[in-house]
């Protein structure tokens, strides 16, 4: 009777796990699709992009769209290119610098408002950006920040979310090794040098891929700051490639390839560590 009912319940979890399966091949093929389509698109001309039926493969390919995008035929791909490299690293660097210094703040040291500041600070993230918008845009155009990688890197980097989630994370900093380094006579900025930051790594890690990933796809901001095509950021070029008379849409699927390809590296790199993480924040406060 045991054996049969063991068999029952093997024999039950195969099937279950036979479904399982079987859903999330369906879901990767579903989320994958537009990923290959973007790829095989990006080797088409524009007139076997549209052609019905939609099909992935096409008879011949091309790499035309890959010439005309590299060569600066329309925008100058290369600089926009640095550009968004370099305010995606400037505002990775800011928002961490922030969200640390702050988090650690509200995390390890009592002050007087303390509780008020931390609702207040939490309440900040129920407000829309476009709300922020104008004043933000009206304060960085007034102290000369306009057409500036700064003026793009600086504002967006300081929000409530880092600083809140990096407050949760140094919460589990336990408070004893805290009190030791302050009897050993180290100072306030040593301690969070030499404690806080080492022991918030994870959080750190998960931070700055999802910092890096919303400054690499934001074109919002970023295309009002920026005025010249030489100071335009990736995104803000391929938008441009889609005008009133024609619309390149080979040449966006190339650049929408090309881009992606340092988010797919930064995953890659530290996907073991970031995977790791991914509850961080998740403690009571």
């Amino acid at each position: 009777m045991n054996n049969i009912n063991n068999k029952y319940y093997v024999n039950r979890n195969k099937i279950i796990n036979l479904i399982l399966y079987l859903f999330l091949f369906g879901l990767v093929i579903i989320i994958g699709y537009p990923f290959a389509y973007m790829i095989f698109g990006s080797f088409k001309e524009n007139y076997q992009i549209f052609r019905s039926p939609v099909t992935l493969l096409a008879e011949s390919y091309t790499d035309i769209n890959y010439i005309r995008l590299l060569s600066g035929e329309l925008i100058p791909f290369f600089k926009q290119f640095g550009n968004s490299i370099i305010i995606s690293l400037m505002q990775v660097f800011f928002s961490l610098f922030i969200a640390t210094t702050v988090g650690w703040g509200f995390a390890k040291f009592e002050f007087y408002g303390k509780k008020i500041l931390l609702i207040f600070l939490i309440a900040t993230l129920a407000i829309p950006f476009q709300i922020t918008l104008i004043p933000l845009f009206q304060l960085t155009n007034s102290i000369g920040w306009l057409n500036t990688y700064h003026g793009v890197a600086i504002p967006a980097s300081i929000t409530a979310f880092g600083a809140v989630f990096m407050r949760q994370n140094m919460l589990s900093i336990p408070s004893e090794l805290i009190d030791s380094a302050r009897i050993d006579g180290a100072s306030e900025w040593k301690i969070f040098y030499k404690i806080g930051l080492p022991l918030s790594k994870g959080a750190i890690a998960v931070l700055s891929l999802l910092v890096f990933l919303a400054s690499w796809n934001d074109i919002l901001w970023p295309l009002i700051v920026l005025r010249t095509p030489e100071m335009m950021t990736v995104p803000i070029g391929l938008a441009n490639l889609s005008n009133l008379y024609k619309i390149e849409y080979g040449m966006i699927l190339a650049g929408a390839t090309l881009i992606s390809i340092p988010v797919i590296i930064i995953f890659i790199i530290g996907r073991k560590h970031i995977l790791g993480n991914l509850t961080i924040g998740s403690i009571k406060g």
